[in-house]
């Protein structure tokens, strides 16, 4: 009896669930790199990235379950054009534990340790990050029957994974041996990167033409929104990263190049993301006025705003300016507040049960009785 119980407890437990391990690990990372000194920040971040680490342990055998036991599940997920994206979701959770590795994790497990647990888990995440940038779009074109009117920032779940992968590698890079190993990894990393972007720019149009032609996305899908921010700060993160590394791994042109990048890329791309911010903060708020309700969507705030932490560090690190110090902090202090919203939710969830029962139709808000003309004007 009991046996069946928690096989029937897994039975609706998604790949959707990973966002919470990306986003507790985005806790932890991003509070480590603060461009400031707080008395037992690190000591907390590090007690985080445990948890984020727990939490990647006890979700991966849960998941293992589920396809053991619920195979027709799992493949209804993926023939699903809502739940298939989140397969994007696993590669980052193990890149973002990995990661969180060598940043904040070498305090209590030592920095051998960390470097080989990040071995391990950016080998995995980036293979299965590279699997699922290929097969999810595949799926979607000749599998899934999908209208225009479906285009949520969701799909672009896969497609970040990569971009994930480049902004975590670097820090790896000190740790082979010089010469071809290195440059290999940095200039793997910056292709990771081109991969990532390139399709996000052919994504993202989709998702925004969505929302202004087809108005308000569904109440319980509204966080979604923040995704995008996912692959703005995330690439800004990246170019950042690039510029760290890059002096002694490759040739002074192109070290330098990589400082340039860091600035020329980043200020813009930071720009368009706090501009999105605006945005999506907007629409939340409405959606909330409406009666949004917690669902697994709202970790949607945090993981994708911890690259937006990181991303305004770097810009610190490279500009010396002290307005994205401020900027880094203070999406810091949105980030843990997201975090802790998310996190009690869940745990409530989960202890009702609610979160593991089957799916239930999520209330749509209704658009505004308005009309348009011919031209376009609202009347």
């Amino acid at each position: 009896m009991v046996t069946a119980t928690r096989r029937l407890g897994v039975r609706h437990l998604g790949p959707n669930w990973y966002a919470a391990v990306m986003g507790t690990a985005a806790v932890a990372t991003a509070g480590a790199g603060l461009p400031l000194h707080v008395p037992g920040l690190r000591t907390a971040c590090t007690t985080v990235w445990a948890l984020s680490l727990a939490l990647l342990v006890t979700l991966l055998g849960a998941r293992a379950l589920h396809w053991a036991h619920h195979r027709d599940q799992a493949r209804a997920h993926l023939l699903d054009p809502a739940m298939a994206p989140f397969y994007g979701c696993l590669s980052m959770a193990l890149l973002a534990v990995g990661g969180g590795a060598v940043i904040v994790g070498e305090d209590w497990i030592g920095a051998g340790t960390a470097v080989a647990l990040d071995a391990v888990l950016f080998t995995a995440g980036t293979a299965i990050g590279l699997a699922a940038a290929l097969a999810v779009p595949y799926l979607m074109a000749v599998r899934h029957r999908i209208e225009p009117s479906q285009a949520t920032p969701v799909w672009l779940l896969p497609l970040v994974a990569p971009m994930v992968s480049a902004a975590l590698g670097p820090p790896l890079v000190p740790h082979l041996p010089p010469g071809q190993a290195r440059e290999t990894l940095l200039l793997a990393c910056v292709a990771m990167f081109g991969l990532s972007l390139l399709a996000t720019l052919l994504m993202l149009p989709l998702v925004f033409a969505r929302l202004i032609t087809g108005g308000p996305l569904p109440l319980a899908l509204t966080p979604s929104l923040f995704l995008v921010l996912g692959p703005l700060g995330q690439s800004t993160t990246a170019v950042g990263a690039f510029a760290d590394i890059a002096p002694g791994v490759v040739p002074a042109p192109y070290s330098e190049g990589f400082g340039m990048l860091a600035v020329l890329y980043g200020v813009p791309v930071m720009g368009f993301a706090l501009l999105w911010f605006g945005l999506a903060t907007a629409h939340v708020l409405r959606a909330r006025r409406h009666g949004m309700r917690f669902a697994m969507t709202w970790w949607a705030f945090t993981f994708p705003v911890g690259t937006c932490v990181t991303g305004a560090a770097a810009l610190a690190r490279h500009t010396g300016l002290v307005v994205y110090d401020a900027l880094a902090v203070g999406l810091y202090a949105v980030l843990v507040g997201a975090w802790a919203v998310a996190a009690v939710h869940t745990a409530l969830g989960l202890f009702s049960g609610a979160l593991l029962a089957g799916p239930v139709s999520a209330p749509v808000a209704p658009r505004p009785v308005t009309g348009r003309t011919t031209s376009g004007a609202v009347r």
